[in-house]
């Protein structure tokens, strides 16, 4: 119950999905929460309810691919919690569906927007509040197709693939200043965001679609949120104070092969 007691903790893309779970586990662990997200409705919500369990949390509208809404939110959340310990960078956007010859700049761009800048800026603007705290912790949510590819969304593969690199870069860079980044690659989990890319797809029915795809696991069915936000509890706490420039892979054996 004090994994991560008394550390302030910044969680992009938090009002749904492997956010909202990561900060519901890093709170129950003792974490402050700053939230970032675009759905306003859902993030209020979520600080809410948090709140009320006595999980001191707070919501701020962020748009990641926005380096000024970025930086105003972390400096305002660092000076209402008095300082950050740890960042969980997990905004991001499946995108288009179409293929290399099929897609535009601009649907490409969108995509390396959020997923690859929106890392930039947040880690960026963060990591001046960690050097003053001693250190903390960054984790970047990758994927599967950071580490290996498949024949489909393009945009997609290149900003995970992207995070990936990123993600060692860093560690060796701030290390001298006791910053751990560390990335996550999550299998399919279930989430909006997959249910979306399932119905892009032309999936009809959703419940056959998810067994579909669980079977490419070796454990035989997909992920759920919590498998990737105890993955992130352990990357923010110390009990991982050995642990930088890793890739977390959380994925049923997928990457096995």
């Amino acid at each position: 119950m004090h994994r991560t007691q008394d550390k302030v903790c910044i969680v992009t893309g938090a009002a749904l999905g492997i956010g909202r779970a990561c900060a519901e586990r890093l709170g129950e662990e003792g974490a402050k929460l700053a939230l970032f997200d675009v759905l306003d409705t859902e993030g209020e919500a979520l600080a809410a309810e948090l709140n009320a369990l006595g999980i001191p949390a707070r919501y701020w509208h962020v748009d990641v691919a926005s380096e000024t809404n970025v930086k105003t939110a972390i400096d305002e959340a660092a000076a209402h919690f008095g300082g950050l310990h740890a960042l969980v960078n997990n905004a991001g956007i499946s995108g288009s569906t179409k293929l290399t010859h099929e897609i535009s700049e601009e649907e490409w761009d969108r995509v390396q927007a959020v997923n690859v800048k929106g890392v930039l800026f947040c880690a960026k603007h963060a990591i001046p509040h960690l050097k003053a705290a001693g250190g903390g912790s960054i984790v970047n949510l990758s994927s599967i197709y950071g580490l290996v590819g498949a024949p489909d969304v393009p945009a997609y593969h290149a900003s995970k693939g992207a995070v990936r690199l990123m993600t060692k870069t860093d560690a060796m860079t701030y290390a001298p200043d006791r910053i751990r980044v560390n990335s996550v690659h999550p299998g399919y989990i279930w989430t909006p965001m997959v249910e979306h890319h399932l119905l892009a797809s032309g999936a009809t029915d959703l419940d056959a679609a998810r067994r579909d795809v669980g079977l490419l696991h070796p454990l035989g069915h997909m992920g759920d949120v919590d498998d990737i936000a105890w993955g992130v509890v352990y990357l923010v706490s110390d009990e991982s104070k050995f642990v930088t420039g890793a890739e977390l892979t959380i994925d049923g054996g997928y990457t096995a092969r």
